[in-house]
């Protein structure tokens, strides 16, 4: 019911942010309004003359701004994914609160919230009101209310509430793709309690993907987000909301300085379709991609590494019936190019059911545009290629698989890799793999694979199948 942690065993950064931050603020503080700053010594630090006013933006919004509380009086667990726990990313996803075991009595935890209509429609995170038998909102001038709940979605992590008050102050909704890596931003929310606090940071990265399969494109920041910030606003110097406080990336439980805000201009789009529909309708195609790193791009002739590499299609997908191939680079959609092959779930999933889209893809050497009617949302998740992914230049022992084994595989064709050394093993191919094609060009036989790595240039691009997952893997043979 607070701020969701990830957790990780690397080195805390809390103190080189905490040693840093304000020697930072000091030197690259150039955007905003001009205080003057006249040094004590010509020994002392440099400071530029120009300040972001954050103390305007908090005058102007902090009211706008609520605390949470949460009383849960139902038996509850841990607050965890559906995830094995020995699995290595079973502790990145504890939320901070979360009882630990069973408990039969009240769970009580703390969050924030923006409101952003006078009468009293309220943003936070889904997790934060998830499963609360009573949510209470506190505003800045002590008035407390009891909240309805208008509708949550879980997949991006939005909720939204409703008070019933008149005249109350508003944010001002932005766009965080105006927002440029770099540019300082504003969080306001209550850390632990502690109501209306308001830290400071910049932006540090955007379209940040997370090990949970989320299609949000994260907003990566180093303000400090602890347990309670959790749904509160993040600004930019406009005083505009670019994002919802969401998650941290911890190690300690507290703020080392990596933060996510989810993108404000989904979280509306979440929040309008909760109030029309009841519910969230999504995109989708039916494909799973990998990203294109350079060693892909130089495989299938790119100019630069970019886009989304299809690694699989589903069966009977729109993908499917529009002719999208596995080995297809998904360049663009409706115009609007892929960068990284973490956009496309997100973009996909914005466009109506039903809609058809405009998708530019690269095949063999050449782009062409395909139309695909977009079907209904079910989650896609981004599949990632493993980079510590007879013999030969490949470096690889194989065999052809049995009847039976292509069944059990669910696959018509392949071999299987039986040893892995030289150009494979470097990749990270390994034994128990199976060779689908090469360059695009379906294997079914070892004499197959022979003859296409034969003729392969200086690098080639395998398909393979490990367990339930395909990934394309580029290998550098020489």
């Amino acid at each position: 019911m607070n701020t969701r942690k990830l957790r990780i065993s690397v080195v805390a950064l809390a103190l080189v942010a905490a040693l840093g931050g304000s020697y930072a603020l000091g030197r690259h503080g150039d955007v905003g309004t001009a205080n003057a700053a006249t040094p004590i010594s010509t020994n002392a630090p440099v400071v530029s003359s120009a300040m972001p006013d954050m103390a305007s933006i908090v005058a102007r919004h902090g009211a706008a701004v609520v605390n949470i509380s949460v009383t849960n009086s139902q038996p509850i667990r841990d607050a965890l994914p559906e995830i094995d726990p020995g699995d290595p990313f079973y502790e990145f996803f504890r939320r901070f609160g979360a009882p630990r075991g069973q408990s039969r009595h009240p769970a009580r935890g703390e969050g924030s919230g923006f409101i952003i209509t006078s009468d009293g429609t309220i943003l936070t995170n889904a997790h934060v009101v998830a499963d609360a038998s009573e949510v209470m909102v506190k505003l800045t001038d002590r008035r407390e209310f009891k909240s309805k709940l208008l509708g949550m979605d879980k997949s991006s992590d939005v909720a939204v509430i409703k008070i019933e008050a008149k005249d109350l102050p508003t944010v001002q909704i932005g766009n965080s793709a105006n927002s440029r890596v770099g540019d300082w931003v504003l969080a306001i929310g209550s850390p632990f309690g502690f109501e209306n606090s308001a830290t400071a940071g910049i932006l540090s990265a955007k379209s940040r993907s997370l090990p949970d399969g989320s299609y949000v494109p994260f907003l990566q920041t180093d303000v400090a987000v602890n347990p309670g910030n959790s749904g509160g606003p993040l600004f930019n110097l406009n005083g505009e909301v670019i994002g919802i406080n969401s998650q941290i990336y911890s190690r300690s439980g507290g703020y080392q300085g990596l933060s996510f805000a989810i993108p404000i201009e989904l979280a509306m789009n979440v929040e309008q379709q909760l109030l029309k529909h009841g519910k969230v309708q999504r995109g989708r195609m039916g494909v799973s991609v990998q990203e294109v790193n350079q060693a892909l791009a130089d495989s299938f002739g790119l100019t630069k590494p970019a886009g989304g590499l299809v690694s699989g299609v589903e069966a009977g997908s729109p993908a499917e019936k529009a002719g999208i191939q596995t080995g297809d680079v998904i360049l663009a959609v409706n115009g609007r190019e892929i960068g990284s092959a973490v956009e496309l779930p997100a973009l996909i999933a914005s466009i109506p059911p039903g809609d058809s889209a405009r998708v530019k893809i690269w095949r063999k050497g050449s782009a062409q545009e395909i139309n695909i009617k977009i079907g209904a949302f079910s989650e896609e998740k981004l599949s990632k290629v493993d980079t510590q992914v007879s013999k030969g230049r490949l470096g690889v022992a194989v065999r052809a698989l049995t009847p039976q084994e292509q069944k059990q595989a669910e696959i018509n064709g392949g071999v299987l890799v039986e040893d892995s050394d030289g150009a494979a093993a470097r990749a990270g191919i390994r034994a128990g793999d199976i060779i689908l094609s090469v360059n695009g060009e379906a294997v079914r036989t070892p004499e197959q694979l022979r003859a296409l790595i034969a003729k392969a240039g200086k690098k080639a691009a395998l398909l393979i199948q490990r367990d339930d997952s395909k990934n394309f893997v580029a290998v550098d043979l020489g």
